[in-house]
Formats: C-alpha cells, structure tokens, sequence
C-alpha cells in the first residue's frame, strides 16, 4: 500500500509531535509509532524540564547554559547549548499557553525545584530551575501536545514499525513500514523525514527503558549512510529500583531526599562538598558503586538507600505521588517510613544520529546535510548532552529541537519537488521478513538478546577497561553472526511479537557493537564514560566527537568531528 505526504515523522514522543505540530497547515503530514501515540516513552519523564525562569530564585540562561557545558564534561557543542539554554523560557510559557498544567507557587507562577547539576552563579549553589507538573512532567505534556495534534489534523499510523528508509538519488524520500495489525507493507513517500524513535536503553539487562525503546530508527538510519556520533555515552540515572530498574525521579532528591550507605552516612557529601546529592548523574552513579565496592552497600548488598522519610507524608503525596508509589508496588517498601533500595540503571543515550541544530542529519564532519533526512529527540546527537547529560534538559532538548526540525522541514519541503521512488521499493523488505518466517534455524531470540545484555551490563557499563571491552567485541559480533541462524516460532501475520522481537533484535546487536567500539576507542574518563586503565580527562587528543559509518564488508567505521567551543573553556569538574 501506497502513502504520499510532505513530510513524514516516525516517532510520536514530544520530539515528534512537537515538530509535527509546527508545520504549518499547508503541509501534509503523517506520525508513525509502533506503539500507539500516548504510550510513546517520553511519558515515562517524570522530573521536569529546565529553564532559568527565575520565579523561585535569581536565575539565568547563561548559568544554565554553563551548568550544561560543565555537565557535558565539556563535550557537549556550545553552539547548540546557547541555544537551549536561550530558548528554554520561550518553550515552558509555549508550553503553559497550550495548556500544559504545571504545578504553581503561592504566587501562582510555574513552581520549580533543584535538579541534579543546575547551580546559581556558575557552580556557586544548587538553583531551583526544573518546572514540573508533581512528577507526571513528561505524561502531561505528552497528552497536551498530541490533543494539538489532532486539532492541527495529523494523520497517525499507530502500531505501524519502521524497516527501512528509501534513498534515491543521494536524497531521502520516503519509508517502509510494517503494519503490526496486519502483517502488510506500506510505502510512504515524502519530501523529508524525521526520525524521533527515541532511544534504544534495552541494549542492557537493566534499565528504566520501555521495552519499545530499542534503536530502531538509528539503526535503520546507520545502515542507509547517516553517522552514529558519541555512541559511547551512556548514562546511569543513580536510583532505579534495585534489581528492576524502574525509575525514582532526581525530582526525589530535587525535593531533599537523601543517598545513604549501610552505615546511614550521607555519602555525597565527601564527593560532592557543594551540592552533594544533586551532583550530575554520571557522578552520583559512579559514587554508588564506590560505596558498594567498600562493602558499604546495604547489607553487604549491590545496592543503597534513597531516604526520603524525613519529607512528610503530604509531600511524598503531592509532588512524589507516582514515584513512592513505584517504591510501594515494585520493591515492597513504604517510602514514608522506609527508605527506598535503589542501584544505578541505563537511562539515556547521549550519542545517537548525527544532525544539526536544525534537525538536518550530517553525513561527514564539515556538516554536509543529508537531503531530506531529519533526526530530533533522544535518536539524534545535535549535541548538546555531550558525556552527560543534566536532568531535565531532557525534555527541553526534545522540544526546542523538534520545534526547530518542523521549522526546518516546513522551510525544505517548499524548495524541491517530490522525488520519484525507485522501482519495487518494497522488494528488499518483503525478502528479509519472508527469510526471517522461514528460517530453520536453531538459535532462539531470548537467549541471543539475554546474552548480549548481559555483556553490555558487564562490560560496557558505567566502569570500563580495555580487557572487558575487547571481550564484549568479540562477543557481540559472535552473536551477529548466531543472530543469522534464529528460529521465529510465531509464522503469523497478525501482531507477530516473535517476528518484532528478531527485527529489534537485529537493530539493538548493531547498536551494541557501535558503543563498544566506541568505548574502546576513547582512551579516557569523560561523563559517563568511565575507563579505569584511562582514568583521567585528555582534551587534548579526546575533546572531539567520535563518529561511526557503517560499511557492509568492514564493519563500523570510525572518524572524528571537533567539538565547538564558544564561551566556557574546558575546566576541572568540580561540584
């Protein structure tokens, strides 16, 4: 079945609706998701987003801005940062104006809270700069942008699952989709695409990811010529619920909770003098596992406690209601009177495809754009996280990013003409599903998938060295190469899982194998990305941005694209 729009958006979280809805109303636009809309992970953010509003304490774009660069370990582009530093005011009053309800102060303005990172007076205290709706923040604005995008009239394509992009003549011009539903094949032509697929945290055993959240658009991206940038950074939020996972917002320590060891010390404060507790996540999750490797872990355990007793109850209700209620229904404790079990898990992907400020995808280290290819959100590396990434700047990213991507696109598609598709485009897809349902093979999804997790919780995780990392190489590409010997059980056409399962297993093993290459080949500790046989910041041979192409025959191809310096010179971290 065949599709035309002007431009279609695959990913239908806050990057992609936000830009869905600035196209203007002569565009045609189309929203995929493999999920239905409102269970897009962005949902799941539950913090807040920042912006230097100043309505509970001085406050100013350019602290944000350098509390950024400084939590990027100076690797994030300042370019890009000035940017989103700038135009966070503009976006939370956009975003209050369509009807977004934040929590208020007594005075009625947007109410705000401290967050891990952001400080007054460059570095000087802790700034309350997240503003939040109680711990809901993501679900809300989800809900308010998509009711804007039924009123604008975009046409979505739920639970349809991308498999490829359709490159013709240097230019993207359109899509294949697998309609879950059915089992059919849908063309979309168009005269650009964006791709907000979020990002692809199930590449590890343990994660506050949603399971949806496995890379599909950066592999498929990757595979059709775009470069993957910084794959190496990945980030541990400090307190997922220990053994699960499942996230307890730094809106819990925003609010004053407490890290504690199995002596009832506060921790953070021999780490982090200044702001203790609110010290970037890479930081936090790294000081944790130190605690634990002093056999200070709870009980001798691989976890410690997030203590928020000494909130009150009304609090707890108030602005932590779905958070405590995690505690009470996944680790059986009463955040009331107990303190919460908590352990550092995979969060958020600071690299992902290469693009712009204006969404346009880069295909070299000069910048060149990649016709009619757009990346926005979690999947796209502008960059402005650099090695870590400051919470709540999360949210900020994906919608002045996907605001200026639809700009973008709105200003492309009115300068060329609709490309003309090249014969059977389907051709390839239809033989790949057909030899994925008839194969004989004898290895089984689960375990390939299990394995690989496994080798990336291990070895690829928040604690790095060359040892591990050249194992997990050569064990990832072992399993690429078992992955083309699997079995699918399920020969059906309607909402085959089985048949999802080996498509996302595919995307998620190529993934994988990109950050361990990466990993391997920064020769330093920077952000998130800690190796302990390199275990010092080198700017001066690693202040650069690595990059991958994927070549068929040679596998990831890595080169280098300098990172852009404007105000803030890099320094030592110190919080």
């Amino acid at each position: 079945m065949k599709h035309q729009f002007d431009v279609v958006i695959v990913g239908s979280g806050l990057a992609g609706l936000r830009a869905a809805i600035e196209l203007e109303e002569d565009a045609s636009v189309a929203v995929l998701s493999k999920v239905f809309a409102t269970r897009s992970h962005s949902g799941a953010a539950q913090g807040g987003i920042g912006a230097a509003l100043g309505n509970e304490e001085e406050d100013n774009w350019e602290w944000h801005m350098f509390d950024t660069v400084k939590g990027s370990d100076y690797l994030g582009d300042q370019d890009a940062i000035e940017i989103l530093a700038q135009d966070a005011p503009r976006t939370i009053y956009e975003l209050e104006h369509i009807g977004v309800p934040f929590n208020r102060t007594p005075e009625g303005k947007i109410a705000q809270r401290a967050f891990g990172g952001h400080t007054r007076n460059f570095g000087e205290a802790p700034v309350k700069r997240a503003c939040y709706a109680a711990d809901r923040t993501g679900r809300v604005i989800l809900d308010t942008l998509w009711e804007k995008s039924l009123q604008r009239g975009i046409q979505f394509f739920d639970e349809f699952q991308l498999m490829s992009l359709i490159i013709h003549e240097g230019q993207c011009c359109g899509l294949i989709a697998y309609e879950i539903a059915t089992g059919k094949l849908h063309t979309f032509q168009s005269k650009a695409v964006l791709l907000a697929t979020g990002g692809y945290g199930k590449v590890y055993k343990t994660t506050s990811n949603a399971f949806a959240s496995t890379g599909d658009g950066l592999a498929i991206a990757f595979r059709a010529g775009a470069p993957l940038e910084d794959m190496e950074f990945v980030q541990f939020h400090p307190t997922g619920i220990y053994k699960l996972g499942i996230l307890i917002s730094e809106a819990a320590r925003g609010e004053g909770g407490i890290l504690r060891n199995n002596e009832g010390e506060r921790f953070m404060e021999r780490y982090a003098p200044v702001i203790k507790d609110l010290a970037p996540r890479d930081m936090v999750s790294r000081c944790i596992l130190e605690e634990i490797r002093a056999g200070k872990g709870i009980d001798g355990k691989d976890y410690v406690h997030l203590d928020l007793t000494h909130l009150g109850k009304e609090l707890l209700d108030t602005k932590l209601a779905e958070i405590t209620g995690f505690a009470r229904t996944y680790a059986g404790v009463e955040p009331v009177n107990e303190p919460i079990p908590v352990q550092p898990t995979c969060h958020y992907m600071m690299g992902g495809i290469a693009a712009d400020v204006d969404g346009r995808v880069i295909t070299d280290s000069e910048g060149t754009a990649f016709p009619g290819l757009y990346a926005a959100g979690e999947c796209a590396c502008v960059s402005v996280h650099g090695a870590n990434r400051l919470g709540c700047n999360s949210l900020l990213d994906i919608l002045v990013f996907g605001r200026r991507a639809g700009k973008e696109m709105h200003r492309f598609i009115s300068t060329v003409e609709t490309v003309e598709l090249p014969p059977d485009p389907e051709k390839v897809v239809a033989q790949q599903i057909i030899a994925l349902m008839q194969s004989e093979g004898k290895e089984s999804i689960g375990e390939i998938r299990a394995e690989m997790q496994k080798v990336m919780m291990d070895d690829v995780s928040v604690f790095r060295h060359k040892e591990g990392l050249e194992e997990a190489v050569e064990k990832i590409r072992e399993l690429k190469q078992r992955y083309r010997n699997i079995r699918l059980q399920d020969k059906g056409n309607c909402f085959n899982r089985d048949l999802l399962d080996a498509i996302e297993l595919g995307h998620m093993l190529d993934l994988a194998e990109v950050i361990t290459l990466g990993a391997l080949s920064r020769e330093e500790s920077r952000g998130a990305h800690s190796r302990e046989d390199f275990p010092k910041r080198d700017d001066e041979k690693w202040l650069v941005h690595t990059m991958f192409k994927h070549s068929a025959d040679e596998g990831p191809q890595l080169f280098f694209k300098p990172v852009t310096i404007t105000r803030f010179q890099p320094k030592e971290r110190k919080y």
